[in-house]
């Protein structure tokens, strides 16, 4: 079944940012907007964690995951890291190549639960509060962020009497001051104060790097099992920058998702698509609210998701049918492989390629008669 777009025009124009940031990176955002339930609640954001970035060269955990990892994935790759134009459409052959050799299991395996609308106190009965789940508040960056205002207002006090400055020349530092975040937040959407904010972040609150770890293990985890291949992860806003070379891209997990692309080209999503990407848009936030109770990150991915739901004219009722059930199918999934969901966020935080990751799935869900 296919779902005409409202208008394409929509999607493909003042909806293209959050479409394709759903069909590329489900990175992280500081708007607030509110979520799709109607449970009044309002807020909040996310940020990432600060390791250094997965290499195509294997590593020693990549190493010890390929105990359990085929041969071939080491050809997976290569592919996923090399230049070519058509890289992606040679990693999609070569994993549905492996899934039919019975290399690999898992991938676009998972058991999921029947597609109906679900009702807010089915979402209870499960130990999910959707006023809580779909409203993340990254309290603890939020926390970094004033810290760091206090140290910079102290800073410029402490200069101002070290230096015996002038109250003229105090003004001239604040206004430079000023000008460098002002220009940040123009010319780089504010990348160099998340960069600043992300680093000093996993410094001042040691569980910040296990939540971030989580989080995005939680949309790799996801991803795979629902047959969306994971094509790149980064764990912090320094990683992103030192591989993209640009301050105004977040860290996060792509995918390969052409054929997403190419469905939203067209003017038409499929249904199956739309199931998989609402999956994977919820799979951080649900990783994190299974593990502390709670969900700082993610903001952004509801918002995206919230846009691209919008975009293709969704009502506010099949919308929240929409979500509940993708809430309880993440959730459902993501207790069932809890184990195999903390070895790969271990995995991910040491820097293992894309495939090793993949080989610490498969290696867990050999023997597994449900997956």
């Amino acid at each position: 079944m296919l779902i005409e777009l409202k208008s394409t025009q929509a999607l493909l124009g003042q909806g293209t940012s959050a479409v394709s940031k759903c069909t590329a990176c489900f990175a992280q955002c500081a708007t607030r907007r509110r979520p799709f339930l109607p449970d009044k609640s309002q807020h909040k954001t996310q940020q990432f964690f600060r390791h250094r970035t997965n290499k195509c060269l294997h590593g020693p955990i990549a190493q010890a995951a390929a105990v359990h990892s085929p041969q071939s994935l080491s050809e997976l790759d290569r592919i996923l890291c090399s230049s070519e134009p058509d890289a992606e459409a040679k990693a999609l052959d070569l994993i549905n190549k492996l899934k039919e050799d019975g290399v690999v299991k898992a991938y676009g395996g998972a058991q999921q639960i029947p597609k109906r609308l679900y009702t807010l106190e089915e979402l209870r009965l499960n130990n999910l509060r959707p006023e809580e789940f779909l409203s993340p508040e990254d309290s603890t960056l939020n926390t970094v962020r004033t810290i760091l205002q206090a140290g910079g207002l102290a800073g410029v006090t402490a200069i101002f009497f070290a230096f015996h400055l002038t109250v003229s020349q105090a003004l001239g530092l604040v206004v430079a001051v000023m000008f460098v975040v002002v220009g940040d937040q123009v010319g780089n959407n504010g990348g160099i104060e998340g960069l600043v904010v992300d680093t000093a972040g996993r410094y001042l609150n040691k569980t910040y790097a296990q939540r971030i770890a989580l989080h995005e293990a939680g949309h790799f985890l996801i991803a795979y099992l629902v047959g969306l291949l994971p094509k790149v992860y980064t764990l912090s806003t320094l990683d992103a920058v030192q591989r993209y070379g640009k301050f105004n891209i977040q860290a996060g997990t792509q995918f390969c998702d052409k054929s997403f692309s190419e469905e939203i080209a067209k003017g038409q999503i499929s249904s199956t698509s739309l199931d998989r990407y609402t999956c994977v848009a919820l799979a951080g936030v649900s990783a994190e609210y299974l593990k502390f109770g709670r969900a700082e990150g993610g903001l952004g991915d509801v918002q995206q998701l919230d846009a691209l739901l919008r975009a293709i004219g969704f009502t506010q009722k099949k919308t929240d049918g929409q979500i509940r059930w993708a809430v309880l199918n993440v959730s459902s999934l993501l207790r069932r492989h809890s184990k195999t969901h903390e070895k790969l966020a271990h995995a991910m935080a040491e820097g293992s390629s894309v495939a090793a990751c993949i080989g610490v799935i498969e290696g867990d869900m050999q023997d597994s008669a449900d997956i």
